[in-house]
């Protein structure tokens, strides 16, 4: 702007009015100042102007990690319907670790963005530095991985259904012997899908037994390592509900090592509905979590929280609802 000013022999201010339009300037500096202000390719600094104006058009977004079907796809949703409503997307990677979360939330904050969005790390157990968000008045709005309470801002996938779905398939296929691949239960989504599985074990009046509970990092290689424990009890499962679709597919490639067949001996459903899920031999049955429609509607409620500012809102949780897509690793009945 300076160097436009200089070149035109007039102030700063009348660069600035002129580039935005402003009513005080007349038609011939404009002119003048857009002419040139595009031959000398010319970008406004919009991070600059956010940091004098206290404000921004950024809405700043914090995943876990950027691998897979689901994140990716959620930030699809988030940056499609964050644009139609004319932000800005900044995506940051925890990496599942709460202290480069902790690094993510001041980095957003230094960018005065308008809103954080964030699905928790795997580490995350202590919550305080979110308050520092709160206390600014930025709208903060959680995904997927949430803080639990009343008091919290959130869009999820009604987790406990789908495991009480992925489950109650199994047993409706005559399995008797489910075992679960359960992640950290201080993850929401995780302790959730366990008591699904749990609730179909009830309604089907089986009991819950613990030896077929392996708590892992639902990583494929704690499937596989999941799996040989599993084959090593004296009355090994018939089927496996797994949280993740990771662990689910390294329990499949440990049976294929073993010579178990896929769905007659052990029948197999997991979570999350990955891309592998339906290449694999045989392909995987998968709960589907929304992930587009979960971003969209994480950045509806940041608008709404927007709209709201100044007058009462109460906080509230969007949930929506899973779906099962069933493919041949869990068609049991088709025995030999």
């Amino acid at each position: 702007m300076s160097d436009l000013a200089r070149e035109l022999g007039v102030s700063m201010t009348t660069i600035s009015r002129a580039l935005s339009d402003h009513h005080s300037i007349g038609p011939a500096t404009k002119q003048k100042v857009q002419k040139l202000a595009k031959k000398l390719n010319y970008q406004p600094n919009h991070l600059a102007a956010a940091l004098r104006k206290g404000k921004s058009k950024l809405l700043g977004v914090i995943v876990p990690y950027i691998e897979g079907r689901f994140f990716p796809s959620v930030v699809h949703g988030i940056e499609s319907a964050a644009s139609k409503a004319g932000y800005s997307v900044i995506i940051c990677q925890s990496n599942e670790d709460v202290v480069h979360e902790r690094k993510n939330i001041e980095t957003l904050l230094s960018a005065q963005v308008a809103g954080i969005m964030v699905s928790l790390a795997r580490t995350t157990i202590d919550f305080k530095h979110f308050d520092k968000v709160r206390k600014r008045g930025i709208p903060l709005v959680f995904f997927d991985r949430t803080m639990e309470g009343d008091n919290v801002n959130a869009v999820v996938l009604n987790d406990r259904d789908g495991g009480f779905q992925s489950t109650k398939h199994l047993l409706q296929q005559g399995c008797r012997r489910v075992a679960h691949f359960a992640g950290l239960q201080h993850l929401n989504i995780y302790k959730n899908r366990r008591q699904g599985y749990l609730d179909a074990l009830q309604l089907y009046g089986l009991p819950h037994d613990e030896e077929l509970i392996v708590y892992c990092d639902m990583t494929l290689e704690e499937g596989m390592a999941g799996m040989r424990r599993l084959l090593a009890l004296p009355n090994p499962p018939d089927a496996v509900f797994s949280a993740g679709d990771s662990s689910l597919l390294g329990a499949l490639q440990l049976l294929k090592q073993r010579g178990i067949r896929v769905p007659q001996d052990v029948a197999l459903a997991g979570f999350s509905n990955e891309g592998f899920t339906a290449i694999t031999e045989p392909m995987l049955t998968s709960v589907d979590q929304r992930c587009e429609e979960m971003g969209q509607a994480a950045v509806r409620l940041f608008l709404e929280l927007v709209e709201a500012k100044g007058s009462p809102f109460s906080h509230r949780q969007v949930v929506l609802q899973p779906e099962l897509f069933i493919r041949d690793s869990s068609l049991h009945q088709n025995k030999e």
